[in-house]
């Protein structure tokens, strides 16, 4: 053989050679696969069909198969290799295996049948069971197999994604202390209640606006949101200013620093980063990337812990609070979902006399999401702290949560609100207002109730004495001979005890419209 003829031979085998690497990344390539949401130890929403989908190679049949014995689905992927089927979900229960068969084989193993709940918001929802209150006894106490655990990965992105990062986990005294704590305790009492598996999809990010958590579309076909779409693209378009001017401050920052220290001065202050593309504020952001990667898993519904940082916006917040909901509910199609949300806690230095308040603004925005179909609200105006955003006691927040849930959404007979204004009217210079949720019968927690002022018609308000006649609350001042109008627990953290007789307190609120301090924020 000529040396010529064994280097073709030689170039041959090598074009072969290359030729089954190209194969054999194709065929890795359009390997059958899974969103993250769908892996093991997951819990699938019981009593119907769920969704299941994925990516595989263009027009490739996907087969998939849950349970033993159950009949299989097959599915063709579309040009650009997505596919979805819905199956028919077994009992509630389980472990259950699922096979995914196309070109190769999945097997999801672990998988229980209840139900699936989404949790989602700002930093009070964010706050692990191990900096929540009682957090040792609650962390040694936290074996429950049949809870599953799934934490959305914290990212931004300029578009709706298609997954994100995150696993299932069985609910243990390993696995539960970095878990949401308010997700966690709501997720324990349903369980306990219920009997059955309880799926917690946790998605949530401290310090972030209810516009991060909304599509930027439904947000440009608003025009009460249009500041905050202009507040945000002015910012990114004056980023690189406002970095290269930053660079300059960190490097004098640096030397003044090294000087201080050397001197045995305290550094002076280290300049604040600009906030620029990426930002976990931006409109939008963290819909495309922490919600949109969900949809459409089956849930039963939402619980929601946020306000904080939209309650210098209150008056905004009302239409923008209720277009999240909407933007969910539409986007995952599956109805009006039941979304249950905690109104902020009382916060900051109690004020002597009665006054504005931004966050009673915030709240009463947050209450007016009740008139949507299929909505609750948790009130936690009693276990907030002065000095802490973040207040410890989660555990109530989530059993408040879950009342809500187990009597709207699973039918239980139980008292699952505290009182709430209905209608007031005035009587011989005394206010008498009306309340749904009373109860087995409204009561003054403590003795005589406090956080009722009351005005005439020149809007200046006054505490006033108020009294419990039945289903009633009567409030009079000497102060207002002919009152107009009532506020309860209208102040950051304001002093309040107004409660029905199962323990839950007294949505704060005012029966005037007069404008507020945000009205004019967006």
């Amino acid at each position: 053989m000529s040396k010529t003829g064994w280097n073709l031979r030689q170039v041959f085998a090598r074009l072969f050679g290359i030729a089954l690497l190209l194969v054999s990344a194709g065929g890795a390539f359009a390997d059958v696969r899974l969103p993250a949401v769908i892996g093991d130890n997951m819990v699938l929403q019981g009593g119907g069909k769920a969704p299941i989908w994925g990516w595989a190679e263009p027009k490739e049949l996907v087969t998939v198969r849950i349970g033993a014995g159950a009949k299989a689905r097959t599915v063709r992927a579309g040009e650009d290799g997505r596919w979805m089927l819905k199956i028919d979900v077994p009992d509630a229960g389980g472990p259950y295996e699922m096979t995914i068969r196309g070109k190769n084989t999945i097997t999801v193993r672990n998988i229980l049948v209840g139900e699936v709940w989404v949790c989602s918001g700002q930093s009070n929802m964010q706050w692990p069971v191990q900096r929540a209150a009682n957090s040792a006894q609650e962390i040694a106490a936290a074996d429950y197999p049949k809870i599953r655990l799934f934490t959305v990965q914290r990212k931004v992105a300029d578009s709706p994604q298609s997954d994100c990062t995150g696993q299932w986990a069985e609910c243990s005294s390993a696995t539960a202390g970095g878990f949401s704590a308010v997700a966690y305790f709501f997720g324990r009492e349903l369980h306990k209640e219920l009997d059955v598996p309880v799926g917690l999809i946790h998605t949530s990010w401290g310090g972030t606006p209810a516009e991060s958590w909304t599509r930027r579309e439904v947000l440009e076909g608003e025009e009460d949101f249009a500041p905050i779409l202009e507040r945000h693209d002015e910012m990114i378009a004056r980023y690189p200013e406002a970095k290269r001017q930053y660079e300059r401050r960190l490097e004098q920052w640096k030397q003044a620093a090294k000087k201080a220290r050397a001197e045995g001065k305290k550094a002076p202050g280290r300049p604040r980063t600009p906030s620029g593309p990426g930002s976990s504020r931006t409109p939008g952001g963290l819909y495309n990337a922490m919600i949109a990667p969900l949809i459409p898993y089956s849930i039963k519904g939402a619980i929601w812990y946020q306000g904080e940082a939209n309650a210098g916006r209150a008056y905004q917040y009302r239409k923008l609070f209720g277009a999240m909901i909407r933007n969910w509910r539409q986007d995952w199609g599956q109805g009006d979902f039941a979304f249950l949300f905690v109104q902020l806690a009382n916060y900051m230095a109690v004020a002597p006399e009665p006054g504005e308040s931004a966050w009673a603004e915030l709240r009463e925005a947050q209450s007016m999401a009740l008139g949507l179909a299929n909505t609750g609200m948790a009130v936690i105006i009693d276990i907030g702290e002065a000095n802490n955003i973040h207040p410890k006691n989660k555990q109530d927040v989530g059993r408040r949560l879950a009342l809500w849930a187990l009597a709207g959404s699973y039918g239980k007979d139980v008292v699952y609100s505290g009182p709430i204004y209905k209608s007031m009217e005035v009587r011989s210079g005394e206010v008498v207002l009306h309340f749904d949720h009373a109860g087995g019968g409204l009561v003054g927690r403590g003795g005589a109730l406090k956080g009722f002022a009351v005005a005439g018609e020149d809007r200046k308000f006054v505490w006033a004495d108020a009294r419990i006649e039945g289903e009633t609350v009567v409030v009079r001042s000497e102060k207002v001979g002919r009152p107009v109008a009532v506020r309860y627990a209208w102040a950051n953290n304001p002093v309040c005890n107004l409660y029905n007789r199962e323990g839950l307190p007294a949505s704060p609120f005012r029966t005037d419209d007069w404008p507020g301090i945000t009205v004019e924020k967006k």
